[in-house]
């Protein structure tokens, strides 16, 4: 499957799980509360696909995928036959519909914590927090030396690579000066502080990681494997060789043995290789070729396999995994409202918005790493779509839920001609910001 299309199945895999569980939300609520249901639909416009239950509610696909609705028998809609009265859902008191409103990113929070309590039982792989640093970056500046493992950020302690830049992303918010606490390959534990305070205000996330140099730390220069019949082999080499030097130039890791190959082999293909092997010193004469492997680009090759990232696995029983799901929950949505917050007052640039093509691009790439990663990426969508609609937008959920907490606090409804013209200022508000996120997927998209 190519990325364009593995984007948009996983796209639409994605937008067809969580609008049908947010609708649904609506829709369970809404009949709870004896409110009759007209149209259930996933996706807007013209159906492609609809049924009438059994309930008298038309169930549809639309051909637009970008959301979906739940239609209620609403006496502002039209009129209402007497019989159904008792079914209309201005008719039920504002409790019951504050409950049907909030009832779609209620769901919506439901499914968050259980993505992310299947996801840590079933395990999600990643890196350890193994780092090193760009030379004269920021990182590289506050003291962070190839290997370090990064043990706390601010306080927090982190167990995997992708927990800990989560922490980093998190702060660079803010750009304020970020306490960490590393052990380096000599076992000794350091406290850096990283002075986020040095970045421009007003860039994107992307923008801050590159200036600030933090990045996974390079496997060691150790032949995992040794491909037979290819030079190393034929050159004596064997797995677990480390590798020392290559013509007398010294090998730090393992994306320096790759990047020295080719040097070395196109002034010669006749390569000198210091290597360590039970802690002995040998010295290995090694012929590299120029040709192309498994339909890769033709290169100077030796044939040696490197060793992968060190992995660890966010893996609990149900308890403890339970208790992880709700802990995730409310720090990322910590993490969303200050990110909001940040960009409302200025603090963060609104480049970090993505839209649906961002969307498409990581659903693509999370399930390309396996269901626990699509789980997290699916529980982080959720979310985002719950936080989303509680805005207080008029149009969405959350701009619904404000007009009946002003009809509890005056005791009577907001007048049409307000939520229409609340209408007209949400719809405008929502299609900056989707037209905002749309141009920003572009704008990464295009050669910098």
């Amino acid at each position: 499957m190519t990325s364009f299309f593995g984007s948009v199945f996983w796209l639409l895999v994605t937008l067809g799980v969580l609008v049908t569980f947010h609708e649904f939300g609506h829709y369970w609520v809404a009949r709870r509360c004896g409110v009759k249901v007209l149209r259930f639909s996933v996706g807007f416009g013209n159906a492609i696909w609809k049924r009438i239950g059994r309930d008298g509610t038309e169930y549809q696909i639309a051909a637009i995928p970008l959301g979906g609705y739940v239609k209620m028998l609403d006496a502002r809609e039209g009129e209402v036959d007497p019989a159904l009265q008792s079914q209309e859902f201005t008719g039920k008191s504002v409790w019951k519909r504050i409950a049907i409103v909030a009832a779609g990113p209620g769901f919506n929070l439901i499914f968050t914590v259980a993505a992310f309590w299947l996801m840590f039982m079933l395990g999600r792989p990643d890196a350890a927090p193994l780092v090193t640093a760009t030379p004269q970056s920021i990182a590289a500046r506050a003291g962070i030396q190839p290997g370090d493992r990064i043990l706390r950020v601010d306080g927090e302690e982190v167990g995997t690579y992708t927990d800990a830049m989560d922490g980093v992303v998190n702060a660079l918010l803010g750009r304020s000066p970020l306490p960490l606490t590393v052990r380096g390959t000599d076992g000794r534990q350091r406290e850096l502080v990283l002075p986020l305070d040095e970045l421009p205000a007003g860039e994107g996330v992307a923008s801050y990681l590159d200036q600030l140099g933090l990045k996974l730390a390079s496997s060691p220069a150790i032949a995992a494997s040794v491909l037979p019949g290819m030079p190393a082999a034929l050159g004596g080499m064997q797995g677990g060789d480390r590798i020392v030097s290559i013509n007398g130039q010294p090998v730090s890791d393992y994306a320096a043995f790759q990047k020295l190959v080719p040097l070395e082999a196109a002034k010669s293909p006749h390569l000198k290789l210091a290597i360590e092997r039970g802690g002995k010193p040998l010295v290995l004469a090694v012929d590299a070729r120029h040709e192309s492997i498994e339909g890769q680009p033709v290169s100077w090759i030796i044939g040696v396999n490197g060793p992968g990232p060190e992995q660890v696995t966010l893996r609990y029983g149900p308890i403890r995994a339970f208790s992880a799901s709700l802990d995730a929950t409310w720090r990322n949505t910590a993490q969303t409202f200050n990110l909001i917050g940040k960009m409302i007052s200025g603090q963060a640039s609104t480049n970090n918005l993505s839209g649906v093509i961002g969307i498409a691009s990581v659903a693509n790439q999370s399930a390309s790493m396996g269901l626990p990663w699509f789980l997290n990426f699916l529980a982080l969508v959720s979310l985002s779509l719950a936080i989303l609609n509680l805005l207080p937008i008029p149009v969405l959920d959350g701009g619904h839920l404000l007009y009946y907490l002003v009809e509890l606090v005056k005791g009577s409804p907001v007048s049409e001609q307000t939520m229409v013209v609340g209408q007209y200022i949400g719809i405008a508000l929502l299609f900056t910001l989707m037209g905002l996120a749309f141009y920003n997927d572009i704008h990464r998209m295009l050669p910098s």
